[in-house]
């Protein structure tokens, strides 16, 4: 069972990194749609507001309390978030937050060293609740949008499998959350089979809409993105026959975090290029941004996986 510290230190850390990608999950969507689907923009506009103001809940408690690791790893916020909001800002008309953005770049970590957490640990508790229920409207919200997409009743700019893959991370969020609250202690054996499995995915998915969004003059940026979403492909799979037991999870691991080590520059390299407008495509650069901070986050959780291997 978790201690109260690490139940609050884990928690915070969880919801600085995904409340954050959920609040952009719904602006991806709400700037995807036609005028006429104007109800499917107010509801996404909606959570993306909701996750707004939990984000900014979570950063009011966090300075102290959450780790350095987490807040130096560059999932949290990178070098280039700031920008890439101010510049989609821009673009789409839609008003986004940047004091969030800046409030967190002032977070400074900490370990928690006193045992008197029963005020701090009442709010995660009453958080967590609430993000739960934030969590499960938007999953409702994201399943009934792909299917209306997939049986052609609403037209989005996102691509179906884009929905579907961030249907998947919501649900994923979700289960960690409740975990949580359950109080249940990680055993990282287990989570390594778990998230490696999940994680190689979404960097394969992630390739895979770079290389559907660049523009067609971009070829070697495409036939990079291309090529990194086969070789997360064939991480997918060599992480679902390591939890078969068909292949040693020391050996995914190394090779998932050699591959993610790789992708988080392109990223990098990709989201620079996006905010100074030095790439042609059809990428707005938040998504650019986006994508970067979960290739950091799985880059983090890798490290920590090859340390207890």
């Amino acid at each position: 069972m978790l201690s109260s510290s690490e139940f609050i230190q884990q928690s915070l850390e969880l919801h600085l990194f995904f409340a954050r990608i959920m609040k952009e999950h719904s602006f991806f969507l709400q700037v995807s749609f036609t005028p006429k689907d104007s109800n499917y923009i107010d509801e996404a506009d909606a959570f993306r507001k909701g996750f707004d103001m939990i984000l900014a809940d979570v950063i009011s408690i966090s300075n102290g309390v959450v780790s350095n690791d987490v807040l130096q790893s560059g999932e949290v916020i990178t070098p280039f978030t700031l920008k890439a909001e101010m510049a989609s800002a821009y673009f789409t008309g839609v008003e986004i937050p940047v004091y969030v953005t800046k409030a967190e770049a002032d977070l400074v970590g900490s370990i928690l060293i006193t045992n008197n957490h029963t005020l701090l640990e009442r709010r995660v508790v009453m958080l967590n609740n609430r993000i739960m229920e934030l969590i499960k409207g938007l999953v409702q919200f994201k399943a009934k949008l792909l299917s209306d997409v997939i049986t052609c009743k609403v037209f989005t700019s996102n691509f179906p499998l884009l929905i579907d893959h961030i249907l998947r991370e919501a649900k994923f969020y979700f289960q960690l959350v409740q975990r949580l609250q359950n109080r249940e202690e990680i055993d990282l054996e287990k989570e390594a089979y778990e998230q490696e499995t999940f994680w190689n995915r979404i960097m394969a998915e992630h390739s895979k809409f770079i290389r559907g969004l660049l523009d067609p003059t971009e070829e070697e940026l495409i036939n990079t993105a291309n090529n990194f979403g086969n070789e997360f492909d064939k991480l997918t799979m060599e992480a679902k026959e390591a939890m078969d037991k068909s292949m040693p999870i020391s050996k995914v691991t190394d090779d998932s975090f050699e591959a993610t080590t790789e992708i988080s520059k392109f990223k990098a390299q990709g989201t620079q290029g996006l905010v100074e407008c030095k790439i042609k495509s059809i990428i707005i650069p938040l998504l650019g941004d986006h994508t970067l901070r979960e290739a950091n986050h799985y880059l983090r959780l890798l490290k920590i996986f090859k340390k207890n291997a």
